[in-house]
């Protein structure tokens, strides 16, 4: 490894998971180099073969937990410049009956990592946030100075949470520790190449998983929960991005943080545009060409009724804009979901 690999490694924590290996590549091919720590507790071993596939050449990995300052000595052992901090459980239904698991992982490791940056001299975090921390929206599009309402379930408090408790490592930094928060809204997709993707453990908590399971065999039919709700055909509105423009942010918000040393600042990342469950069902049949089995079921607690992101400080500021459309995320899931079940 090179000097200025070595003053340009990036420390990703969770990832081997959904975003952060996407991120992993995107990183990669910005002339960075990461550094995957991950446990494997919500993803598995090949996703590593699937990022080094796409890159022709081997990543630095650490199968530990991030919240671990013994087993993380290795990883800080040479200079690390920044890092991207990924990992957290994060399904909000699973969050509703089993909150202290969320509070124990998310905030208790956020507090933990937050610290062994500080101490070993780590300049730049990227916090992978949620939109989420907005709660029920008072109005749409939602921007950064959105109040923050009660959130809507306990994940969406641990991520509250994680960023009062990194304002507070930001002031005591003292301008040694330049922050993003990303609030993100829902990644889909897939990359490409078809080699990494969404692969949730057990049965998926999110809506584009189940789908192309569902139409896989692999599933019941799609449940659509609740069809009774106050918008144009009556289900939920998300703002769905693509797995590679979300990568892409992260590595925007670090070098927006190179360029602006001590900085803090909230981003929403999102194509700011709301797409209902019934316009994510058609858009991948027209995508696809396959029909998606579902039913409508009642509400699911936690589900907020409408979200989606006013993204322009983003824009302005990190100069990036989603450049994937809906039909093509959904596509690329299905090409992703095809290589894991023919």
């Amino acid at each position: 490894m090179s000097q200025d690999d070595t003053t340009k490694r990036i420390l990703v924590t969770g990832g081997a998971g959904f975003i952060g290996s996407h991120t992993a590549v995107a990183l990669t091919e910005a002339g960075y180099t990461p550094v995957i720590v991950d446990d494997l507790r919500n993803s598995r071993p090949d996703v590593l073969a699937g990022i080094e596939r796409i890159l022709g050449k081997s990543v630095e990995f650490h199968a530990v937990d991030c919240s671990d300052e013994a087993a993380m000595k290795v990883v800080f052992d040479r200079p690390v410049l920044g890092a991207i901090h990924f990992a957290a459980d994060k399904a909000v239904g699973e969050s509703v009956t089993s909150p202290e698991k969320y509070f124990s992982n998310n905030i208790g490791a956020t507090s933990k990592l937050t610290h062994m940056l500080r101490m070993a001299g780590v300049q730049h975090l990227v916090f992978s946030s949620s939109c989420t921390v907005y709660g029920e929206a008072v109005a749409l599009p939602v921007g950064e100075s959105a109040p923050i309402q009660p959130a809507a379930s306990p994940y969406g408090f641990t991520k509250q949470a994680c960023e009062t408790l990194l304002g507070y490592s930001h002031a005591a930094a003292e301008g040694q520790l330049g922050i993003a928060l990303l609030r993100y809204f829902n990644p889909i997709g897939a990359h490409p190449s078809a080699e990494i993707g969404e692969l949730p453990i057990g049965t998926p908590a999110n809506l584009v998983p189940f789908l192309t399971q569902s139409v896989a065999g692999l599933r019941p039919e799609l449940t659509v929960f609740g069809s009774d709700y106050p918008t144009a055909d009556g289900t939920c509105v998300r703002d769905y991005l693509h797995v590679c423009d979300l990568a892409e942010a992260h590595v925007a918000a670090l070098q927006w943080l190179e360029q602006n040393n001590g900085a803090m600042e909230a981003f929403n990342l999102g194509t700011g545009t709301g797409s209902s469950v019934k316009e994510v069902i058609s858009a991948f049949e027209a995508a696809t060409g396959r029909p998606v089995p579902h039913r409508f079921g009642a509400r699911r607690s936690g589900d907020v009724t409408a979200i989606y992101a006013d993204a322009s400080k983003a824009a302005n500021l990190l100069g990036w804009k989603t450049k994937r459309s809906l039909e093509q995320s959904l596509g690329d899931a299905w090409r992703w979901q095809e290589k894991l079940a023919p």
